[in-house]
């Protein structure tokens, strides 16, 4: 075993007995079957976990780290960091928004983009970007088999949490996009944030983060009327130690307007 199977895993009180580098994802899989293993990315945190120690697969030769234009598609790499992302010609600049408050720069400089998908909650400002512009999950299931390539909408991923390694996450790069938050001070996660997609056909995805287990779908419409209101509703019971839900309907009211007047500038 390396020195760092002596690193207790961040704020979760695991330790790391025992660590493996496959050169496949094959391997992979195989190595992530057994019991009490889990993924490793960029080593900034692991995924909470029910027992005391557990092994870790680094996944940092499986070429899984990639960024690239696929036509209308932005495809991104599971061990893509989230610096990298933010740093490339094609991140739509509302998403760089919402990556530069996820983490500080030195955490973005480690941290995946998968890892922080699989770690979120409803307070990421990232998730809730990806959640608006639609974006896919494509992993691999840990079945019998190990049936390679299914691909889930990001809302129903983070509904389910499926045991699987996600290998890439897609976005459309037709869209046009905003995102608008309030925070505490800038160096808190958003205590409110929006998000808003628009397709050219005047479809309409309206997300809000900020709070709870995800974010959350407001509007997924043909167009964007009661683009406010949605808004409103999706935070009704919104309460929490940050912020109530009176003050979180009224700043979502807000910030959506805010993103759709900005999309409507664009």
């Amino acid at each position: 075993m390396t020195a760092l199977g002596i690193i207790k895993a961040w704020r979760h009180n695991t330790m790391i007995t025992t660590y493996h580098r496959p050169q496949t994802l094959d391997e992979a899989l195989a190595l992530l079957n057994q019991p009490n293993t889990m993924p490793l990315g960029g080593g900034t945190l692991l995924s909470r976990s029910a027992v005391d120690s557990v092994s870790v697969v680094d996944l940092q030769h499986l070429g899984l780290d990639s960024l690239r234009a696929n036509g209308s598609e932005f495809v991104i790499g599971a061990t893509c960091t989230l610096q990298s992302l933010y740093e490339d010609s094609n991140c739509p600049n509302p998403l760089k928004n919402a990556l530069k408050l996820e983490a500080p720069l030195n955490i973005r400089n480690a941290a995946t983009v998968a890892g922080a998908i699989v770690a979120s909650d409803g307070r990421s400002p990232f998730v809730t970007m990806l959640l608006a512009m639609d974006a896919k999950v494509d992993y691999s299931p840990l079945t019998a088999g190990n049936p390679k390539s299914t691909v889930l909408g990001l809302g129903e991923y983070l509904l389910t949490r499926p045991r699987g390694l996600v290998t890439s996450i897609t976005i459309p790069l037709n869209t046009k996009n905003a995102f608008q938050f309030v925070s505490k001070t800038p160096a808190d996660k958003p205590v409110v944030c929006a998000a808003l997609a628009q397709w050219n056909s005047g479809r309409t995805r309206l997300t809000l983060g900020g709070y709870g287990k995800t974010p959350l779908l407001a509007m997924d419409g043909t167009e964007a009327n009661g683009l406010e209101e949605a808004a409103m509703n999706a935070y009704h019971e919104a309460n929490d130690e940050w912020a109530s839900a009176e003050y979180r309907m009224d700043s979502a009211a807000v910030l959506a307007k805010r993103c759709l007047e900005s999309i409507s500038r664009a």
